[in-house]
């Protein structure tokens, strides 16, 4: 995957440390003692990540993307804070991140997506899995693509702020593989491309559950919004709790 540096600006606006996001992670981490241990699978530009270690979580992000990842560490009032950022993608998280100490990983913002390849799918499942302490919970974001299915275009929806909007939309090719295009619309017209002709894979709730079936996940929860609302085929997003 390829995010340009054009939304780094905006990131924030368009992926916001919501209440309800931070409700959401409170509902689902109460049953954890203090300091309960995060790893989000890109991270992005780390508000969401630093707002659970000011909140006295033991957090570690991955981020591929240099320049999300320079703004997340600017970030950083004090080295005090259990925090820490890494350039880093799941394919190597195995290879250097301690195994069985996780109580949640997340995988926010449709990043999951951009792992297109069945095969290296199968292994993110897999490592999540390893990387997961007894009881953890493996917490997916994405787009529901049994209703929005790229037959041959589909637009999701519409991500916007008072200064910008975000338009997003899928293409599925002759040979079947499906690329995300995205666009920055700005204030005054003006339009920049964030990602372009990157492959996705449209993961859907079955393919989700075998996934985790696979390698040992044995509770499956699916909502269709952040109020832990029920998951129906009209629902915008898929949100995925696996334990």
């Amino acid at each position: 995957m390829e995010l340009l540096e054009n939304i780094v600006e905006y990131y924030d606006e368009l992926y916001p440390a919501s209440d309800e996001l931070k409700k959401f992670y409170e509902e689902e981490t109460k049953e954890y003692e203090a300091p309960v241990k995060y790893l989000s699978i890109g991270c992005g530009v780390g508000t969401f990540e630093h707002y659970l270690a000011k909140g006295n979580a033991d957090v570690t992000g991955l981020e591929t993307v240099s320049s999300l990842l320079e703004s997340a560490n600017r970030k950083r009032r004090t080295q005090l804070m259990a925090l820490r950022f890494f350039q880093m993608s799941s394919l190597e998280m195995c290879r250097f991140l301690g195994k069985n100490f996780y109580n949640i990983i997340t995988i926010p913002n449709g990043r999951i997506i951009y792992t297109h390849d069945p095969t290296l799918m199968a292994k993110l499942f897999y490592d999540c899995k390893q990387l997961m302490a007894p009881g953890g919970k493996l917490i997916i974001h994405l787009p529901n693509f049994e209703k929005f299915k790229a037959e041959p275009i589909a637009k999701l929806p519409v991500r916007e702020s008072i200064r910008v909007r975000l338009f997003s939309k899928i293409k599925t090719g002759a040979d079947g593989k499906k690329t995300m295009y995205q666009e920055l619309e700005t204030g005054n017209g003006k339009h920049l491309v964030v990602t372009e002709d990157a492959q996705i894979m449209s993961l859907n709730k079955n393919q989700i559950e075998q996934y985790a079936r696979e390698v040992g996940f044995t509770k499956f929860a699916f909502y269709g919004d952040l109020h832990h609302g029920e998951f129906t085929q009209k629902s915008d997003d898929l949100i995925v709790v696996l334990s």
